[in-house]
Protein backbone atom coordinates (compact mmCIF):
# COMPACT_ATOMS: atom_id res chain seq x y z
CA UNK A 1 0.00 0.00 0.00
CA UNK A 2 1.79 3.29 -1.13
CA UNK A 3 1.05 6.45 1.01
CA UNK A 4 -1.38 8.63 0.07
CA UNK A 5 0.40 11.68 0.12
CA UNK A 6 3.22 13.58 -1.56
CA UNK A 7 4.19 14.83 1.80
CA UNK A 8 4.31 14.49 5.48
CA UNK A 9 3.70 17.92 6.95
CA UNK A 10 1.09 16.15 10.48
CA UNK A 11 -0.21 13.08 11.74
CA UNK A 12 -3.51 13.96 10.77
CA UNK A 13 -3.21 13.63 6.86
CA UNK A 14 -1.71 9.07 8.08
CA UNK A 15 -4.27 7.01 8.24
CA UNK A 16 -3.79 3.92 11.14
CA UNK A 17 -3.33 1.88 8.20
CA UNK A 18 -0.68 4.00 6.94
CA UNK A 19 0.36 4.92 10.12
CA UNK A 20 1.23 1.18 10.61
CA UNK A 21 2.83 0.63 7.47
CA UNK A 22 5.45 3.07 8.48
CA UNK A 23 6.01 1.00 12.17
CA UNK A 24 6.40 -2.04 10.08
CA UNK A 25 8.64 -0.92 7.52
CA UNK A 26 11.02 0.75 10.59
CA UNK A 27 11.25 -2.75 12.17
CA UNK A 28 13.36 -3.78 9.45
CA UNK A 29 15.30 -0.84 8.88
CA UNK A 30 16.14 -0.87 12.32
CA UNK A 31 18.03 -4.37 11.54
CA UNK A 32 20.24 -2.76 9.15
CA UNK A 33 21.89 -0.54 12.20
CA UNK A 34 22.85 -3.58 13.95
CA UNK A 35 25.01 -4.50 11.02
CA UNK A 36 28.82 -4.14 10.98
CA UNK A 37 28.03 -2.43 7.90
CA UNK A 38 24.97 0.19 8.40
CA UNK A 39 24.56 0.78 4.56
CA UNK A 40 22.29 -0.61 2.13
CA UNK A 41 21.89 0.81 -1.65
CA UNK A 42 18.25 1.63 -1.40
CA UNK A 43 19.06 5.52 -2.07
CA UNK A 44 21.79 5.25 -4.25
CA UNK A 45 21.46 8.02 -6.41
CA UNK A 46 18.85 10.11 -4.96
CA UNK A 47 19.91 13.60 -2.65
CA UNK A 48 18.20 14.47 0.27
CA UNK A 49 18.20 17.93 1.33
CA UNK A 50 18.34 18.81 5.34
CA UNK A 51 17.21 22.72 5.93
CA UNK A 52 16.50 23.84 9.00
CA UNK A 53 16.13 26.62 10.58
CA UNK A 54 15.84 26.15 13.93
CA UNK A 55 18.71 24.14 16.21
CA UNK A 56 18.67 20.44 16.23
CA UNK A 57 20.91 17.71 17.33
CA UNK A 58 18.33 14.74 17.52
CA UNK A 59 16.06 15.08 14.77
CA UNK A 60 18.49 16.90 11.91
CA UNK A 61 21.67 14.05 12.59
CA UNK A 62 19.49 11.14 12.75
CA UNK A 63 17.84 12.56 9.53
CA UNK A 64 21.48 12.54 8.16
CA UNK A 65 22.46 9.31 9.13
CA UNK A 66 18.85 7.72 7.87
CA UNK A 67 19.49 9.22 4.48
CA UNK A 68 23.73 8.00 4.25
CA UNK A 69 22.68 4.65 5.87
CA UNK A 70 20.29 4.07 2.76
CA UNK A 71 23.21 5.37 0.40
CA UNK A 72 21.77 8.60 -0.36
CA UNK A 73 23.35 11.83 -0.80
CA UNK A 74 22.91 13.86 1.77
CA UNK A 75 23.16 17.91 1.96
CA UNK A 76 22.95 19.98 5.04
CA UNK A 77 21.75 23.47 5.35
CA UNK A 78 21.05 25.76 8.39
CA UNK A 79 19.60 29.54 8.33
CA UNK A 80 22.72 30.88 9.56
CA UNK A 81 25.02 29.42 6.90
CA UNK A 82 22.16 29.67 4.25
CA UNK A 83 21.07 33.65 1.63
CA UNK A 84 18.69 33.90 4.32
CA UNK A 85 20.70 35.91 6.33
CA UNK A 86 20.66 38.44 3.21
CA UNK A 87 16.94 38.60 3.39
CA UNK A 88 16.03 35.54 0.68
CA UNK A 89 12.76 34.66 1.16
CA UNK A 90 11.58 31.36 1.91
CA UNK A 91 10.32 30.76 -1.18
CA UNK A 92 13.10 31.99 -3.12
CA UNK A 93 14.91 29.25 -0.95
CA UNK A 94 12.96 26.42 -1.88
CA UNK A 95 12.54 27.17 -5.23
CA UNK A 96 16.48 27.83 -5.56
CA UNK A 97 16.83 24.24 -4.23
CA UNK A 98 13.93 22.57 -6.39
CA UNK A 99 16.07 24.13 -9.60
CA UNK A 100 18.95 21.28 -8.56
CA UNK A 101 16.52 18.49 -8.40
CA UNK A 102 16.70 16.77 -5.19
CA UNK A 103 14.47 14.03 -4.28
CA UNK A 104 13.65 14.78 -0.59
CA UNK A 105 13.64 18.30 1.62
CA UNK A 106 13.41 17.76 5.21
CA UNK A 107 12.37 21.26 6.99
CA UNK A 108 11.92 22.06 10.33
CA UNK A 109 11.21 25.69 10.49
CA UNK A 110 10.06 28.47 14.29
CA UNK A 111 6.58 29.11 11.72
CA UNK A 112 3.82 27.13 11.88
CA UNK A 113 3.31 26.19 8.30
CA UNK A 114 6.51 26.94 6.94
CA UNK A 115 6.74 23.17 5.68
CA UNK A 116 3.15 22.53 4.44
CA UNK A 117 3.77 26.39 1.85
CA UNK A 118 6.72 24.34 0.47
CA UNK A 119 5.19 21.44 -0.23
CA UNK A 120 2.47 23.40 -1.63
CA UNK A 121 4.76 24.84 -4.27
CA UNK A 122 7.35 22.40 -5.09
CA UNK A 123 6.90 19.37 -6.75
CA UNK A 124 9.46 17.67 -4.44
CA UNK A 125 8.61 15.44 -1.31
CA UNK A 126 8.94 17.70 1.91
CA UNK A 127 9.03 15.86 5.20
CA UNK A 128 8.10 17.93 8.39
CA UNK A 129 11.03 18.09 11.26
CA UNK A 130 9.20 19.94 13.18
CA UNK A 131 7.01 23.89 12.35
CA UNK A 132 6.64 26.04 15.55
CA UNK A 133 4.68 24.53 18.11
CA UNK A 134 2.36 22.99 15.40
CA UNK A 135 3.33 19.62 15.20
CA UNK A 136 6.45 17.39 14.87
CA UNK A 137 5.29 13.88 12.81
CA UNK A 138 8.27 12.18 12.59
CA UNK A 139 8.53 12.22 16.69
CA UNK A 140 5.38 10.89 16.81
CA UNK A 141 6.19 8.06 14.47
CA UNK A 142 9.64 7.81 16.35
CA UNK A 143 7.74 7.17 19.71
CA UNK A 144 4.95 5.05 18.77
CA UNK A 145 7.76 2.65 17.66
CA UNK A 146 9.59 2.43 20.74
CA UNK A 147 6.05 2.44 22.36
CA UNK A 148 4.85 -0.35 20.25
CA UNK A 149 8.54 -2.43 20.47
CA UNK A 150 8.27 -2.53 24.31
CA UNK A 151 4.37 -2.46 24.45
CA UNK A 152 3.89 -4.89 21.57
CA UNK A 153 0.70 -2.81 20.17
CA UNK A 154 -0.77 0.48 20.82
CA UNK A 155 -4.27 0.02 21.27
CA UNK A 156 -6.32 0.10 24.65
CA UNK A 157 -2.59 1.62 26.35
CA UNK A 158 -2.94 4.81 28.38
CA UNK A 159 -0.38 7.67 27.51
CA UNK A 160 -0.20 10.45 30.20
CA UNK A 161 1.69 13.54 28.70
CA UNK A 162 3.40 16.15 31.03
CA UNK A 163 4.30 19.72 30.61
CA UNK A 164 4.58 22.57 28.17
CA UNK A 165 1.14 21.10 26.34
CA UNK A 166 0.67 24.58 24.64
CA UNK A 167 3.59 25.01 23.28
CA UNK A 168 4.77 21.55 22.72
CA UNK A 169 4.72 20.42 18.59
CA UNK A 170 5.45 16.98 19.97
CA UNK A 171 2.22 16.53 22.22
CA UNK A 172 -0.01 18.10 19.75
CA UNK A 173 1.36 14.73 17.19
CA UNK A 174 1.04 12.49 19.48
CA UNK A 175 -1.91 13.26 20.39
CA UNK A 176 -3.08 12.77 17.01
CA UNK A 177 -1.43 9.38 16.43
CA UNK A 178 -2.46 7.35 19.76
CA UNK A 179 -5.61 8.50 19.47
CA UNK A 180 -5.68 6.91 15.63
CA UNK A 181 -4.29 4.15 17.07
CA UNK A 182 -6.36 3.32 19.74
CA UNK A 183 -4.89 4.73 23.02
CA UNK A 184 -5.98 6.97 25.76
CA UNK A 185 -4.13 10.04 26.54
CA UNK A 186 -4.31 12.28 29.61
CA UNK A 187 -2.38 15.31 29.82
CA UNK A 188 -0.97 16.97 32.74
CA UNK A 189 0.54 20.45 33.49
CA UNK A 190 0.42 24.14 34.73
CA UNK A 191 -3.11 25.00 33.40
CA UNK A 192 -1.07 28.05 32.26
CA UNK A 193 0.76 25.73 29.82
CA UNK A 194 -2.71 23.60 28.78
CA UNK A 195 -4.53 24.88 26.13
CA UNK A 196 -8.83 25.87 27.25
CA UNK A 197 -10.02 23.63 25.20
CA UNK A 198 -7.46 20.57 25.12
CA UNK A 199 -10.74 18.05 26.12
CA UNK A 200 -12.07 19.06 22.27
CA UNK A 201 -9.09 16.94 21.01
CA UNK A 202 -10.10 13.68 23.26
CA UNK A 203 -7.99 13.66 25.87
CA UNK A 204 -8.29 13.95 29.99
CA UNK A 205 -6.92 16.99 31.54
CA UNK A 206 -5.64 15.77 34.98
CA UNK A 207 -3.89 18.87 37.00
CA UNK A 208 -2.03 16.71 39.56
CA UNK A 209 0.59 14.55 38.03
CA UNK A 210 0.19 12.03 40.51
CA UNK A 211 -3.58 11.54 40.07
CA UNK A 212 -1.86 11.40 35.81
CA UNK A 213 0.27 9.11 35.96
CA UNK A 214 -1.71 6.71 37.92
CA UNK A 215 -3.55 4.36 35.26
CA UNK A 216 -0.37 5.19 32.67
CA UNK A 217 1.10 2.45 30.79
CA UNK A 218 3.61 5.35 29.42
CA UNK A 219 4.56 8.83 30.74
CA UNK A 220 6.01 11.15 28.30
CA UNK A 221 7.72 14.20 29.50
CA UNK A 222 8.10 17.31 27.69
CA UNK A 223 10.49 19.94 27.94
CA UNK A 224 9.39 23.63 29.12
CA UNK A 225 9.28 25.50 25.39
CA UNK A 226 10.81 28.94 26.99
CA UNK A 227 11.52 30.23 23.44
CA UNK A 228 8.03 30.35 22.55
CA UNK A 229 6.98 31.29 25.82
CA UNK A 230 6.15 35.19 25.41
CA UNK A 231 5.56 35.74 29.41
CA UNK A 232 6.64 33.97 32.36
CA UNK A 233 4.01 31.07 32.85
CA UNK A 234 4.84 29.44 35.84
CA UNK A 235 6.54 31.29 38.76
CA UNK A 236 9.77 29.54 39.12
CA UNK A 237 11.98 26.07 37.43
CA UNK A 238 11.90 25.04 41.61
CA UNK A 239 8.33 25.53 41.66
CA UNK A 240 7.92 23.76 38.28
CA UNK A 241 10.01 20.77 39.42
CA UNK A 242 8.17 20.40 42.50
CA UNK A 243 5.03 20.41 40.99
CA UNK A 244 5.12 19.19 37.96
CA UNK A 245 8.58 17.34 37.33
CA UNK A 246 8.74 13.55 37.54
CA UNK A 247 10.31 11.99 40.60
CA UNK A 248 10.45 9.14 42.77
CA UNK A 249 7.40 10.16 45.17
CA UNK A 250 5.30 10.66 41.50
CA UNK A 251 6.67 7.71 40.30
CA UNK A 252 5.67 5.30 43.10
CA UNK A 253 1.83 6.69 42.03
CA UNK A 254 1.98 4.75 39.00
CA UNK A 255 2.07 1.37 37.82
CA UNK A 256 5.10 -1.30 37.76
CA UNK A 257 6.32 -1.88 34.31
CA UNK A 258 5.49 2.12 32.93
CA UNK A 259 7.63 3.98 30.29
CA UNK A 260 9.13 7.09 30.93
CA UNK A 261 9.79 8.95 27.38
CA UNK A 262 11.41 12.76 26.71
CA UNK A 263 11.72 14.14 23.31
CA UNK A 264 14.96 15.74 24.44
CA UNK A 265 16.73 17.85 25.22
CA UNK A 266 16.36 16.59 29.07
CA UNK A 267 16.10 19.63 31.24
CA UNK A 268 18.35 17.35 34.23
CA UNK A 269 16.09 17.93 37.88
CA UNK A 270 13.43 20.10 35.83
CA UNK A 271 11.18 17.97 33.94
CA UNK A 272 12.54 14.43 35.30
CA UNK A 273 14.96 13.91 38.42
CA UNK A 274 18.27 12.64 37.63
CA UNK A 275 18.23 9.45 39.30
CA UNK A 276 14.97 8.32 37.89
CA UNK A 277 17.31 8.86 33.89
CA UNK A 278 19.56 5.89 34.44
CA UNK A 279 17.04 3.12 35.57
CA UNK A 280 15.06 0.23 33.35
CA UNK A 281 11.62 2.62 33.25
CA UNK A 282 13.05 5.28 31.25
CA UNK A 283 13.65 4.42 27.21
CA UNK A 284 14.87 7.58 26.34
CA UNK A 285 17.95 6.73 24.07
CA UNK A 286 15.51 3.91 22.62
CA UNK A 287 13.68 6.84 21.47
CA UNK A 288 16.64 8.30 19.91
CA UNK A 289 17.87 5.07 18.47
CA UNK A 290 14.28 3.93 17.09
CA UNK A 291 14.37 7.80 15.38
CA UNK A 292 16.94 6.71 12.64
CA UNK A 293 14.82 3.39 11.70
CA UNK A 294 11.48 5.25 11.40
CA UNK A 295 13.01 8.09 9.73
CA UNK A 296 15.05 5.41 6.87
CA UNK A 297 11.76 4.11 6.43
CA UNK A 298 10.19 7.77 5.75
CA UNK A 299 12.82 8.02 3.05
CA UNK A 300 12.17 4.63 1.89
CA UNK A 301 8.51 4.73 1.74
CA UNK A 302 8.34 8.54 -0.20
CA UNK A 303 11.39 8.00 -2.31
CA UNK A 304 12.62 4.63 -2.57
CA UNK A 305 9.54 3.22 -3.72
Amino acid sequence: MPLQHKDLISIRDLSPDEITLILDTAVSMKEVSTRDIKKVPTLRGKTVINLFFEPSTRTRTSFEIAGKRLSADVVNISASTSSVVKGETLEDTGRNLQAMNPDLLVMRHANPGAPKMLADLLPTPVLNAGDGAHEHPTQALLDAFTIRERKEQLQGLTVTIVGDITHSRVARSNIYLLQKMGARVIVSGPRTMVPLFIEELGVSFIPDIREAVKEADVIMMLRIQMERQHESLFPSIREYARFFGLNRNVLQKAKRDVLIMHPGPVNRGVEISPDILNTPYTIILDQVTNGVAVRMALMYLYIGR
